[in-house]
């Protein structure tokens, strides 16, 4: 297992879709985009003025390919309001376990 950090940032002027899609989001996220990873943690990514520009999440998965895959899978991503996703991997010495409420479960 590995653990990444995922960007999206989105399109400009996405707030209508995005919440309109917010829910589908929420599900995929908490299923770990049906198993493909688990989500430790995320949120939205705001710029100076609060303005939603994105969301972020720390990931664990057997693969980078799979990370990428829940990326792409998201609702967000399949409707076009995502811009660009980047994956970073996170060193070894990462402490997950200092994160103690999990978005979805475990792999």
């Amino acid at each position: 297992m590995a653990f990444f950090l995922m960007q999206c940032l989105h399109h400009p002027d996405q707030d209508a879709a995005r919440d309109a899609l917010r829910p589908a989001h929420r599900v995929w996220v908490s299923s770990g985009g049906e198993g493909l990873v688990s989500v430790l943690i995320g949120s939205a990514l705001t710029d100076a003025t609060g303005s939603s520009i994105g969301n972020f999440g720390i990931l664990e998965a057997e693969s980078e390919a799979n990370a990428r895959r829940f990326a792409e899978g998201d609702p967000f991503a399949q409707a076009g309001i995502v811009a660009s996703i980047t994956l970073s991997p996170l060193p070894d010495s990462f402490q997950a376990q200092r994160i103690t409420d999990p978005m979805s479960p475990r792999l």
